[in-house]
């Protein structure tokens, strides 16, 4: 299983190959680092449209574009908020191999990175 999650300024040309490719990096310090075994939530300026390769999301604050081309981890993004942590939510899809998790936290990491997801306070 290849998780691929590419994010860009909306209008920008990416391009990469790799299994995980970010093309815009968030400012360093400006956002905490991500934890797994944390609360995350869908930031609500951020709309998910479905696709047949999985979904596009569009920040309206950041104008930030990001293309998730795992059916996994949309369903994962989109149910952090029903789950006390992000690692609860990974559990919930099924994702339980200690591999394919660690790949899943890096792409949720990019994610908060990029103001995609936010730790949510409950």
């Amino acid at each position: 299983m290849t998780v691929e999650l590419r994010t860009g300024r909306a209008g920008a040309t990416t391009s990469g190959g790799s299994a995980m490719s970010v093309s815009t990096p968030a400012p360093v310090g400006s956002i905490a680092p991500f934890a797994a075994d944390l609360p995350y939530e869908l930031h609500p300026a951020v709309e998910v449209r479905p696709e047949p390769f999985g979904a596009l999301l569009y920040s309206f604050k950041t104008r930030r574009l990001s293309f998730l081309k795992d059916p996994t981890l949309v369903t994962v993004v989109r149910a952090l908020g029903a789950h006390p942590t992000a690692n609860a939510a990974c559990r919930a899809a099924g994702i339980t191999d200690p591999r394919q998790l660690e790949m899943f936290e890096r792409a949720l990491a990019t994610l908060a990175a990029t103001e995609t997801i936010r730790e949510r306070h409950t």
